[in-house]
């Protein structure tokens, strides 16, 4: 049954509000929580521009706090911009996300082989205008695993990556999983560069799935003052570009 304009509208617009969750600057994310009393602040921005318009955060708010040894809180409050092609943009305060990163084993904890694992899940909470394409209008959960080795000379070389389940519920959406995996080198105290590979199942009833990629790293401007960045293509939305940027403050 073709759609009729508006619905073929609400439809794309919330397709195009679709989070696009990080590990900044990538996707995929890693097991290694902030240190127990220390504070990590992003001031960012991430989007994806398909044949079909264009949605990101303009800008997002990033806030991760190491509540205890091994348990990190975390926190993102975005403003969603949100452009189907031909049709207005929309912006205003998008879905807000709350996690929890928890550490089971230490890089090393049994033997100098033993990569660092943890979990990730996050929630999705629907605070986001759903009937203006800013949010999805129901609570979003993930549940994925993560493992990370270090390597090299001063663990010069990093490599991370797992698999989750998304559950996505609301019509025309479907459950979704992701699996990613990111190799970084150290170059010097200053820089870092990387990439990760990706695939996603398709999350909307009739789309496609697949695989996506990213090349990023930042950039140390002092131990407190960072630059993030990365540029890629998503695994859905036709493999529409993808792109991360952010100023950190660790302290």
């Amino acid at each position: 049954m073709k759609l009729a304009p508006s619905a073929a509208l609400f439809a794309l617009l919330l397709a195009l509000a679709r989070p696009l969750w990080a590990g900044p600057p990538f996707v995929t994310d890693d097991p290694d929580p902030v240190p127990y009393q220390h504070w990590e602040v992003y001031l960012a921005s991430t989007g994806l521009r398909a044949a079909d318009g264009w949605s990101g955060t303009l800008p997002h708010i990033e806030v991760n706090y190491g509540a205890a040894p091994g348990l990190q809180l975390h926190i993102i409050a975005p403003m969603v911009a949100a452009q189907p092609a031909g049709a207005p943009r929309q912006y205003g305060y998008g879905d807000t996300e709350l996690g929890a990163k928890v550490r089971f084993v230490k890089e090393g904890q049994f033997g100098k082989d033993t990569p660092e694992i943890g979990v990730f899940p996050l929630v999705e909470v629907p605070t986001g205008d759903a009937a203006r394409g800013l949010g999805s209008g129901y609570t979003q959960v993930f549940i994925p695993m993560w493992v990370q080795k270090s390597w090299g000379p001063d663990q010069h070389w990093t490599s991370y990556g797992g698999a989750g389940f998304w559950r996505n519920p609301g019509p025309g959406n479907r459950n979704w999983n992701f699996a990613g995996w990111e190799l970084q080198r150290d170059f010097s105290k200053t820089l870092t560069l990387g990439g990760e590979a990706f695939h996603e199942t398709a999350d909307t009833l009739g789309a496609k799935g697949g695989f996506g990629f990213n090349l990023g790293g930042f950039v140390n401007f002092t131990d407190h003052r960072h630059l993030l960045f990365s540029l890629g293509r998503n695994g859905q939305q036709d493999h529409g570009l993808l792109w991360y940027a952010a100023y950190q403050w660790t302290f």
